[in-house]
């Protein structure tokens, strides 16, 4: 064998298992292959003066590399099993949480040390949720915020490249169960090894589902999110972030009894481009260093769709959604919520009016050509909702980008050991379809790692 693990993506389900192996036994011989860069190599070319919206990057540095998607994310880690994966279905409860909280030891010792810990434990926020037909979700968030995330993942790296041999713009093609083993293709060669940890993320989800197919390993189909990311003045969320940083929100419409949740808080952040497979959608990032904060808040507003019979494709719904706001306004599409709701389309001159800056360059537009009514009409209420807790976040000049889709994989029959069909054969992270969170899937890494060290 080349190796006696390797370990297929460098994501934060990577990057732990990679850590903790070594931890338990330095003698392993493990390697990690990656598509994307190395953590100093990650550059997005979109700067905002000569180049202002995505140009479809071969490899995107936002989505891919060391770090994985999670890189450039505003480093929010929530120690809950209330949301962010199902990985407690598998291993247990109480496991799982301690997990988390091992991740967040590791975190502080790398760099983090001196980030705030937030916690909902005995808030008022809850009440006011629940006296508005809101539910607020119970969670500890570790927020490292984008650049002592970046320091984080750093000085993971500098510990482990010495130790473990990282493969990066190596995309993997093929792994292949052999006599108890693996042989992992890639597009520079083949490698053999004992076990085999595959850590794709959200962006390999159509690798991870053809990987499945080929070697006979069931899996049944996730959900969706998709919804639309608000921009507000953040003073007027800053009765829920001072306290608690990021908000898990959950409200139940009325009209049609469909789920809609906040996800991805950034108070004082930004709102930034995605490409996940040629498809460009939106998400948020915000910083710890307060030079790079800016006067906005923003997060998303999700609705879950799954399907089941005889339509089975979550991922291929959202990608249309995705695709056809793409078509209307070459990329991502932003709609002041007063134009939303009187049936017309932003025009530059009218979001250049508003009180509100947007901190991305977008396309003026209407998403309600984009977004289906459905799903369009309980975004709506749940900003009415929200105005209720939050005062302000239904004016006029409440800024919605779209789209925001949540692809996740579809889910990997796997057992208690996170372990495959194939025995020695490992599924871990988002790839997985059973995490959906920094916290969830390095946790998932750490609990891999030690089944085959044992």
């Amino acid at each position: 064998m080349d190796f006696d693990v390797i370990i297929v993506g460098a994501g934060p389900g990577g990057i732990f298992a990679a850590y903790e192996l070594k931890r338990l036994n330095a003698e392993l011989r493990v390697a990690v292959f990656e598509t994307g860069h190395p953590l100093e190599r990650r550059v997005c070319p979109i700067d905002g003066e000569k180049i202002k919206k995505c140009i479809s990057c071969d490899v995107c540095s936002i989505m891919s590399g060391f770090g994985g998607a999670g890189a450039f994310s505003d480093g929010k880690y929530n120690i809950t099993n209330d949301f962010g994966g199902s990985l407690h279905a598998h291993i247990g409860k109480s496991k799982a949480i301690k997990l988390m909280k091992y991740v967040d030891e590791l975190n502080m010792e790398h760099g983090g040390a001196g980030t705030k810990m937030y916690s909902t434990s005995g808030t008022s926020i809850r009440k006011l949720c629940l006296q508005n037909k809101l539910t607020l979700l119970d969670a500890q968030v570790r927020h490292l915020g984008t650049d002592i995330n970046h320091l984080v993942l750093q000085n993971f790296y500098n510990e482990l490249k010495d130790e473990v041999e990282f493969f990066f713009d190596t995309p993997v093609t093929d792994v292949a169960a052999e006599d108890g083993a693996f042989r992992v293709v890639t597009e520079k060669g083949e490698y053999t090894c004992k076990k085999c940890i595959i850590s794709v993320g959200r962006s390999g989800s159509k690798w991870m589902e053809s990987l499945c197919g080929r070697l006979g390993i069931p899996t049944k189909s996730n959900r969706v999110d998709i919804g639309v990311r608000v921009e507000i003045p953040a003073e007027i969320f800053s009765n829920l972030t001072d306290e608690l940083y990021e908000s898990k929100i959950v409200y139940r419409t009325e009209k049609f009894e469909d789920s809609v949740r906040t996800f991805c808080m950034n108070p004082n952040g930004i709102v930034v481009n995605e490409n996940t497979n040629g498809i460009i959608t939106v998400n948020g990032h915000s910083y710890e260093d307060s030079s790079r904060k800016t006067n906005n808040t923003n997060f998303a507003l999700l609705v879950s769709k799954h399907f089941s019979e005889p339509f089975k494709d979550s991922n291929g719904y959202g990608e249309s959604i995705a695709r056809l706001s793409n078509m209307l306004g070459g990329g991502v599409i932003v709609q002041r919520f007063g134009d939303l709701i009187r049936g017309r389309r932003s025009t530059e001159k009218r979001i250049e009016e508003s009180t509100v800056t947007p901190t991305l360059s977008a396309t003026p537009g209407d998403l309600s050509l984009v977004l289906p009514k459905r799903i369009l009409d309980g975004i709506i209420e749940m900003i009415y909702a929200l105005d209720k807790v939050a005062p302000g976040t239904a004016n006029d000049d409440t800024l919605l980008y779209g789209v925001e889709v949540k692809f996740y994989n579809m889910e990997v029959d796997i057992d208690e050991n996170l372990e495959s069909r194939v025995k020695g054969l490992y599924v871990i992270g988002d790839g997985s379809g059973v995490t959906h969170s920094l916290s969830h899937a390095s946790a998932s890494g750490v609990y891999v790692a030690r089944q085959i060290a044992e």
